[in-house]
């Protein structure tokens, strides 16, 4: 078969969510499959650490860059006449020459469009839904993400396919060495122990929940439970670690780090080389998501795979990628968020022998082999 591979979202140098996606699917592609024609096209020169070209795999660029999707990335297609156009995004070309096949993250625009700037939310609705609409077939990462598509787009089950995303294995695992922690903890300004958070800065992420239920952490004031009896606190001085690029509508997070005074306690890294973050996923007592929504999730199955106890909110996919390798929350309760940081203290010893065996479900190369099946029944 002559496959067009879209690679805009995977030729980007730091790389997240759906950029990290479709980079390590295609890398994972790229290993397993070398029997059909690829040719991945991309706005600007293919990147270093993407695979090299060989028989079966080429690149080629197209101009021009501007409304890339709507002009250019279509004539190519024309031209190349192949038998599918697999985009492993949501940003599809406005014409195609051969049927479609995408790839969804999630939804969380639909239900939470107040998190989102006017044009941001605008170009998720509209090119999401295009695609959505104009797709052979779609791939989801989570039987979430299928059942958003199911629910707001009217599409057949039939036509979904769940394929969890993966992690890198040789990176994320438990024997991550303790001076590597010394020195990264040194170059971002870390002292002693701390609780990770690592994502992009955006509402949906709920980093100012966080923040509140951290509050009650720093302070050793934890809720008291419905019998009226305080719940005791893990008392050794703690950071909070917040790694991740800044998003969009994130400056109300630095000014409830002032409203909680908290700015002493609390370290900001900006965007984290990935080397960098298996270290920092390693030394965290705990690693916490209290996402209002996920279409999955990495750098939870990540911090699982690292041995390091996960607390996650009871939204999206997450209590689906976590299952019982974690703790599960209400984004909505902070309390609740830091009786959570304290039961994965508390409990370390089981949640990381839990998430160990939770993160091996997870693979790119399975990913991948589902993904080349179905491209190939097309």
């Amino acid at each position: 078969m002559k496959i067009a591979l879209v690679g805009y979202e995977a030729n980007i140098k730091n790389r997240v969510g759906s950029n990290q996606y479709a980079f390590e699917l295609i890398k994972a592609i790229y290993q397993l499959d070398k029997k059909n024609q690829y040719t991945v096209f991309l706005p600007s020169s293919s990147l270093p650490d993407l695979p090299k070209e060989r028989k079966n795999w080429q690149y080629q660029v197209v101009s021009p860059r501007k409304l890339w999707n709507i002009f250019g990335l279509p004539r190519a297609l024309y031209q190349q006449k192949p038998d599918i156009v697999f985009n492993p995004g949501h940003y599809s070309p406005l014409f195609s020459p051969a049927p479609l096949i995408v790839s969804i993250m999630d939804l969380g625009y639909l239900r939470f469009p107040e998190q989102f700037t006017k044009p941001i939310y605008w170009k998720l609705k509209l090119w999401t839904g295009l695609s959505i609409k104009r797709a052979r077939h779609i791939f989801a990462i989570s039987e979430s993400t299928k059942n958003d598509i199911i629910e707001y787009y009217r599409v057949s089950p039939d036509k979904i396919t769940v394929t969890y995303p993966g992690y890198d294995r040789d990176k994320f695992n438990i024997r991550v060495k303790e001076r590597e922690g010394e020195k990264v903890k040194r170059k971002y300004k870390i002292k002693g122990d701390y609780i990770l958070f690592l994502g992009t800065l955006k509402p949906n992420k709920n980093i100012e929940g966080l923040l509140e239920a951290f509050k009650l952490v720093a302070s050793d004031q934890w809720l008291v439970i419905r019998k009226k009896k305080p719940v005791t606190s893990h008392r050794s001085p703690i950071t909070l670690v917040i790694a991740g690029r800044k998003g969009w509508l994130f400056q109300s997070i630095f000014e409830k780090v002032k409203e909680l005074s908290l700015e002493d306690k609390v370290i900001f890294t900006d965007f984290v080389p990935e080397d960098d973050v298996s270290v920092l996923m390693k030394g965290a007592k705990v690693f916490v998501l209290p996402s209002f929504w996920e279409g999955f999730g990495i750098p939870v199955v990540e911090a699982m795979a690292c041995g390091t106890p996960v607390v996650v909110s009871n939204a999206g996919s997450l209590p689906e990628i976590v299952g019982e390798g974690g703790v599960i929350v209400n984004p909505y309760n902070p309390e609740e968020i830091a009786r959570g940081i304290k039961k994965a203290i508390d409990n370390k010893d089981d949640l990381i022998k839990k998430g160990l065996k939770q993160a091996q479900k997870f693979s790119w190369q399975e990913c991948a082999k589902k993904t080349i099946k179905v491209l190939e029944r097309m």
